[in-house]
């Protein structure tokens, strides 16, 4: 059995791994583990998790698990808010598509930590929330306000979801909670995606397709 880490941002995406992809991946041979961000150490009691509030903890989450080399190590960061100090962030290319400049940050990351050859950096365009919006029918039932999802459908103009910009107010997340209000990421998003399934969240989605098909070929090499 192969083993993949994943360093994931928060409760929601754990649960992501957990009930959606690990089951995936299993068949295949791949075990995979997520570990949460560590936001703050504690000296006594439990750490404070969940959230990327400066890439120098990424990296200090990150190493232990690189030390693995028997694993493959990967993550599951949001791109949209991404600390200011991570790599490739000051450099991504003026006039470049969201997903150019997702990869040039990936590759950007990978390159600090030295290019380890079995770590593969995955920041989600723009954030986990995009993947909600593979079935917004789907989701807006999961919430619950199915009579609402004519109001999504229409506040994201058929754009991918992945194409859903950064933006601060248009954000995946800025225009669910526009909508819906009482959108809880924790206890709606992990529901919401199971019920969408991997296959459809691939189909709309490239750069996760992308990223979950290297997992594969890693599992079947």
């Amino acid at each position: 059995m192969k083993r993949c880490l994943i360093l994931v941002e928060g409760q929601t995406e754990e649960r992501f791994v957990k009930d959606l992809l690990a089951p995936a991946m299993l068949p295949l041979g791949l075990a995979m583990a997520p570990t949460m961000l560590i936001t703050k150490k504690v000296l006594s009691g439990p750490n404070f998790k969940g959230g990327v509030t400066s890439y120098a903890k990424m990296r200090s989450d990150l190493m232990p698990l690189l030390r693995d080399r028997g694993a493959l190590v990967t993550t599951i960061i949001d791109y949209y808010g991404v600390p200011d100090d991570t790599p490739g962030m000051k450099t991504r290319p003026a006039g470049a598509s969201a997903r150019e400049r997702v990869r040039h940050m990936e590759n950007a990351i990978s390159q600090d930590l030295g290019s380890p050859a079995h770590f593969v950096p995955f920041l989600a365009l723009h954030e986990f929330e995009a993947w909600l919006f593979a079935d917004i029918d789907i989701t807006a039932a999961v919430i619950p306000a199915r009579e609402k999802a004519h109001e999504l459908h229409l506040a994201v103009a058929g754009l991918e979801p992945e194409k859903i910009n950064e933006g601060s107010t248009t954000a995946p997340s800025k225009r669910l909670l526009r909508v819906f209000p009482g959108f809880q990421k924790a206890v709606h998003g992990p529901v919401a995606a199971k019920r969408i399934g991997l296959a459809a969240i691939r189909a709309k989605c490239p750069h996760f397709d992308e990223w979950v098909a290297h997992l594969e070929a890693f599992a079947c090499a």
